[in-house]
């Protein structure tokens, strides 16, 4: 289980709240976590336990303008007033460095899901030599025409009320038309898991669930569309093992379609160990899944972690 969470300086400025649970079997690693949009990272302790048992050292913080993290530039629902995505950047490595500190020789791997999934791949493009595994959760870096179209929106509500505020439209054509796209639905949330318990656990969750800001979801944006650009890419180590994952009934990937896009974007970039998998059932959280489907696609993780985890590191030459 985690531990209370404790706060941790960055140079950003941001004091985060990071929770750690230890390795409980023979250490393996160190597995860091980034959490998804309008959440936070307390919501990861089952999955924590589940990796500290397969002997990973499992830190997880909560993101700029989420969850108990504090920065005067970041209120709830904002990454910061400026540069709001290479601010969390630098929290992240801040986090890195700390955890590798504490346990040095062991490989560091890398888990991002949803809008953690575009800052862990952003965050392996501008530190090539700090992680020895990357894994890319639920993301979706095919914003495209529509991802334009609402980037000009955006612009339109920054000029006529300012980045700070929430968007009146983005949640609409997201979180609102994704919700409605679950055949059925018995709340705008169940486009994240088929496990009610959890739905609602997110709904009650009072850290879950706000409206992001204008400057939000621009920062999103722009990482959707450069964190999985060629030259981003290009500086992936070319043997780096990745794990890509998703669900065929996540309407936020487009059913998985931008799992299986984001696969050959890598390989085109010749990246030599790309792991692939679309869940068959799964929406859009696959840790907060039914049983059934949630077990198969974390145990597949763990086995993962563990061939990644006996080669040891790998990557002092780009250090």
């Amino acid at each position: 289980m985690f531990s209370a969470w404790q706060p941790l300086e960055s140079p950003s400025g941001a004091t985060l709240a990071l929770r750690h649970a230890p390795a409980g079997a023979a250490e393996r690693s160190v597995l860091l976590v980034s959490h998804g949009l309008a959440e936070h990272g307390g919501r990861y302790a089952a999955f924590a336990a589940r990796m500290a048992a397969e002997g990973l050292h499992v830190y997880v913080h909560d993101h700029r303008g989420h969850g108990h993290t504090a920065a005067a530039d970041a209120p709830v629902g904002r990454f910061a007033r400026r540069d709001g995505a290479s601010r969390v950047l630098t929290d992240m490595h801040a986090v890195r460095d700390y955890a590798a500190a504490r346990h040095p020789g062991l490989p560091v791997l890398l888990f991002g899901h949803s809008m953690g999934g575009l800052l862990a791949l952003a965050y392996a493009g501008h530190h090539p030599a700090a992680l020895d595994g990357l894994a890319v959760w639920n993301a979706s870096f095919e914003p495209g025409l529509a991802g334009r179209a609402a980037l000009a929106i955006l612009a339109i509500e920054r000029m006529l009320k300012g980045s700070d505020v929430p968007s009146a439209w983005l949640a609409r054509l997201t979180f609102e038309a994704w919700g409605n796209a679950v055949p059925g639905h018995r709340t705008l949330c169940d486009w994240l898991s088929h496990d009610p318990a959890e739905v609602d656990a997110y709904i009650a969750d009072p850290l879950c669930g706000f409206d992001p800001s204008v400057s939000l979801w621009r920062d999103i944006l722009r990482l959707a569309y450069s964190a999985a650009a060629p030259a981003a890419l290009a500086r992936l180590p070319k043997r780096l093992p990745i794990h890509i994952a998703g669900g065929d009934e996540d309407p936020a990937t487009d059913y998985g379609r931008a799992i299986t896009a984001l696969a050959r974007r890598l390989k085109k970039s010749r990246l030599e160990d790309v792991t692939t998998v679309v869940y068959r059932g799964c929406r859009h959280e696959t840790l907060k899944e039914i049983r059934s489907l949630r077990d198969p696609a974390v145990d597949a993780l763990a086995g993962w972690c563990r061939r990644v985890t006996l080669a040891g590191r790998r990557y002092p030459e780009n250090a």
